[in-house]
């Protein structure tokens, strides 16, 4: 076959660009019934608080069709964990759709309101009469564990949900005990607000005569989605409820959930026989989305004389807020198996507390328990550089896997199949002109300023959410349509699965059509996650787009009396080697009308192992000591993705996630007070979030080794950037503010305020 100019490898611009630019994109607060009603929810103004509830006058207003409230809807169930250490009985506590008698965190639902306009239902929650009784309330991990605090659950005292641990406390002990020196750190991963463009939004309709409802809803994956609302929730057949996914506006990770907006749309929509809609306000976001990271984290490295590595110790405290997110302790726990990083530790041993807190509760944000870990880790290795005299880059030298290890399992179990750490570090380091920082350093000073340079070095994985399956067909138009469970919410996979079928076919990406978000239309899927659509869902089209093939040369062979063995694919067609005789798609389509199932090919992949993604991160910042004000200088990335399918939006993914880290470092903190629970920062006008001035010129290269662990040899890539970024600034900051001033730590947010307050104790001691 000619070489193809829209196949894998090749930076083809996205296919779904165009809709989107021309403002033509179909999101769910576009859909809009005819008759439709609208919907509202009113939410607790306390973090913690007995309540009575009465809606007999709000129900009389005009306009509003139905109010639920807790008591309505207690025989549904309840939002599911989907997490529970092995072999233990789960004991978490009940998440109601409604809270009834008390609340456990501001913004905590209490009545569904639904009426003939948003306006006429913002007047009845006005008028729903609640009679609050607040109660104490605590916020904060460090609070939540002290003796006396109060109390979230009370079948869980001291707040703690799971406390258990992993890896060989004995052997870490042991090197501990034999070690030459000890670095040791605490810090924090403040929460995080997860701010998609598309606020959340659903709307449901129901169909009587079938007793059957329909739900559109911007997710990142409607199987799963329905099942839980089917099976966990409303308690009805899989098959009484379909589920479509229009254009999603952002996910990252808190959009994979189900939310008790879905349910009660369902039953109200299923009570008044109308289609209901809803659609989350920015400051119904800020408290009714699952928010992310918030650890606090103690973590010590055991070294020998040289610089090696010799055990780590962790004690880790994940927040999950007031209720139990559907994968809200995993995160923590998952999120454990990966603190060796890059490193060769032998002896490894982390302590892992859930613990509840009077606040939203706490999900898979951007990366889900990685970013985490990788924080810990660079932050302690750095710290360990510092405790021995070394530079960041001769102690990871030292202490890297190397290549000759793989497949290496780390003290944690985990297998890394692939990797060449030292590698991407020492050209990061290259193209950062890290030899010529002292030189920059000495030229800031001069100017009253402080720069700063680090890195962070980090190994994730991801691929491993189960099974995905597609099918890919030929259409009668000799087009190609790919029927996916995936759920794209801006990564491009439209794009991504059609350059896997015109590498195949030879054809143009825009004559492969790619269906997602049905569930009617596609029979399963695991929806979009853990950077997993490529790794599972781009095999999965890929094997099914071979066997397809297979099935067309057979149809082809007969139509050109030829051997299926002497036919290539070229530009939508089929044609025998070597000579201009062809048969074209849409002929191949019509020849099949007796037996069309050789038209259609499906495959299922799922990868046990999963894959590990790589890379470091080398950042150059400037600090203004009279302001405390941080400006990222110079931004380089050296990542392995194994065999790249689109280097184009591979760049962009990375891009996307290294703000997004950037923002973290620098500014972002979603801030509870820890008198009474209250969010302070609930609004945009309190919660920052970087703009494009606050980041640099990002240069990204990639040092691919491929994957062993899948056919295609692909590495997921979607949270990379938000894992590298975070301790590549934080290390960054604190080299400079060390060199200059002697600080040695500061926690995330790095904000202006803070990091001067830093410099001024610092100057203050100095002068003493």
């Amino acid at each position: 076959m000619p070489p193809v100019k829209f196949g894998v490898g090749q930076s083809v611009r996205r296919k779904e660009d165009d809709a989107l630019i021309r403002g033509k994109g179909r999101y769910t607060d576009d859909v809009a019934p005819s008759a439709s009603l609208h919907a509202l929810m009113l939410r607790s103004p306390h973090a913690h608080a007995t309540f009575r509830i009465d809606a007999s006058r709000a129900r009389t207003l005009p306009g509003v069709a139905a109010i639920l409230t807790g008591e309505d809807v207690k025989d549904l169930g309840d939002l599911p964990c989907l997490f529970n250490l092995p072999d233990t009985p789960f004991t978490g506590p009940a998440y109601p759709i409604l809270a009834r008698d008390e609340v456990r965190h501001v913004g905590d639902a209490v009545a569904f309101v639904v009426a003939e306009t948003i306006e006429q239902a913002r007047d009845a929650i006005e008028a729903v009469d609640v009679q609050w009784t607040p109660l104490p309330a605590v916020a904060g991990l460090a609070n939540a564990v002290k003796k006396g605090a109060p109390q979230v659950w009370p079948q869980f005292p001291g707040n703690v949900l799971f406390d258990t641990s992993l890896g060989d406390k004995k052997a870490t002990e042991a090197a501990f005990a034999r070690a030459h020196a000890v670095a040791e750190i605490t810090i924090v991963n403040p929460r995080i607000v997860t701010n998609y463009m598309e606020t959340r939004a659903a709307v449901c309709e129901y169909d009587a005569k079938r007793d059957h409802l329909t739900l559109t809803i911007g997710s990142q994956g409607s199987h799963r989605l329905r099942d839980i609302l089917c099976q966990n929730i409303l308690n009805i057949p899989v098959e009484k409820m379909r589920v479509i996914c229009p254009d999603v506006g952002g996910g990252f990770g808190t959009k994979l959930f189900p939310y008790r907006e879905y349910a009660l749309l369902a039953v109200a929509a299923r009570k008044l026989k109308k289609a209901v809609k809803w659609t989350a306000e920015r400051s119904d976001h800020f408290v009714g989305d699952a928010q992310g990271r918030d650890n606090l984290t103690t973590a010590r490295m055991a070294l020998a004389e040289d610089g090696r590595f010799l055990g780590m110790d962790v004690d880790l405290m994940g927040d999950m807020g007031g209720y139990l997110s559907t994968f809200g302790p995993y995160i923590p726990h998952g999120g454990a198996g990966m603190l060796p990083g890059l490193y060769d530790i032998q002896a490894f041993h982390c302590r892992v507390r859930t613990v509840f807190t009077h606040t939203v509760p706490v999900d898979a944000y951007r990366g889900a328990g990685r970013p985490e870990a990788a924080y810990v880790v660079e932050r302690l290795v750095d710290a360990a550089a510092r405790k021995l005299g070394m530079t960041p880059d001769a102690i990871r030298r030292k202490n890297f896997i190397p290549p000759r290890a793989m497949p290496y399992t780390t003290a944690t179990g985990k297998v890394y199949d692939s990797g060449d750490f030292a590698a991407h570090m020492k050209r990061a380091m290259e193209i950062a002109e890290w030899k010529d920082f002292p030189k920059r350093a000495k030229a800031a000073k001069k100017q009253g300023l402080v720069r700063g340079i680090g890195m962070g070095a980090y190994v994730e994985v991801c691929g491993t959410m189960g099974e995905e399956t597609a099918q890919v067909r030929l259409d009668p138009d000799g087009d190609v349509t790919v029927l996916i469970g995936t759920q794209s919410s801006g990564q491009g996979h439209q794009t991504a699965y059609a350059q896997l079928v015109a590498e195949q076919f030879g054809i143009a990406p825009e004559r492969v059509r790619v269906h997602q978000g049905d569930t009617d239309e596609i029979p399963t899927g695991l929806g979009t996650g853990g950077s997993s659509s490529i790794p599972s869902g781009g095999v999965s089209v890929e094997r099914a787009t071979r066997q397809l093939g297979v099935n067309l040369k057979e149809i082809a062979a007969d139509a050109l009396e030829t051997g299926a063995g002497d036919l290539e694919f070229s530009d939508g067609a089929i044609r025998v080697v070597g000579t201009d005789r062809t048969v074209s798609f849409a002929d191949l389509a019509k020849r099949a009308g007796s037996d069309p199932s050789k038209l259609t090919a499906s495959a299922t992949f799922s990868s046990a192992d999963g894959t590990y993604p790589n890379g470091t991160h080398v950042v150059e910042v400037e600090i203004d000591p009279a302001t405390g004000v941080i400006r990222v200088v110079n931004y380089v990335i050296v990542d392995d993705f194994g065999v790249t399918l689109n280097p184009l939006l591979l760049e962009g993914q990375v891009h996307g996630g290294t703000m997004q880290g950037i923002g973290q470092a620098l500014m972002e903190q979603a801030v509870y007070d820890s008198a009474d629970g209250q969010l302070v920062t609930g609004t945009f006008m309190d919660y920052a979030l970087p703009r494009a001035a606050d980041g640099a010129t990002i240069t990204f290269e990639t040092h691919n080794v491929p994957c062993a662990t899948n056919p295609l040899g692909v590495k997921g890539a979607g949270e990379a950037g938000a894992i590298g970024s975070c301790p590549a600034m934080m290390n960054a900051i604190i080299e400079g503010l060390s060199r200059e001033y002697g600080i040695d730590h500061i926690d995330m947010p790095a904000t202006a305020e803070r990091v001067w307050m830093a410099i001024e104790r610092s100057r203050s001691k100095q002068r003493l």
